[in-house]
């Protein structure tokens, strides 16, 4: 599974992006698909994943309430909408892909990953 991320951009505080993941392959929905973020200087960390039938879904504290993850099965494309974007969102933004549950999707090393998608650079301004 080749995973591509994009929407990432420049946007003012209080402004919206849409990312998306499309990944390539027939397999796709066989794995839970999440979001994680690098911000300069801090780790890696947890954003958002979603099951792969569109059931379940979960978010880092940070985030509730603004971002919203989806996904689209028939297109191979997994969706982070952000909204009330603060500047301390601004980071690295990383689709992942991986085999179990959103459970062991959070719980699994960068190196214990299925998939990475390359990044996208998401920066907002105060």
């Amino acid at each position: 599974v080749q995973l591509q991320a994009s929407g990432g951009g420049l946007v003012q505080a209080g402004g919206s992006l849409r990312l998306s993941c499309a990944a390539s392959g027939r397999t796709f929905n066989v794995y839970v698909m999440g979001w994680f973020r690098q911000a300069p200087g801090k780790e890696r960390e947890f954003v958002s994943a979603i099951s792969r039938s569109a059931s379940k879904t979960d978010y880092a504290d940070s985030v509730k309430g603004r971002f919203t993850i989806s996904r689209d099965n028939a297109k191979n494309i997994v969706y982070l909408e952000m909204i009330n974007l603060k500047p301390e969102d601004t980071a690295v933004y990383y689709c992942a892909a991986n085999i179990g549950t959103i459970a062991t999707m959070k719980e699994s090393s960068a190196e214990d990953m299925n998939y990475w998608g390359k990044g996208t650079q998401v920066t907002v301004s105060s």
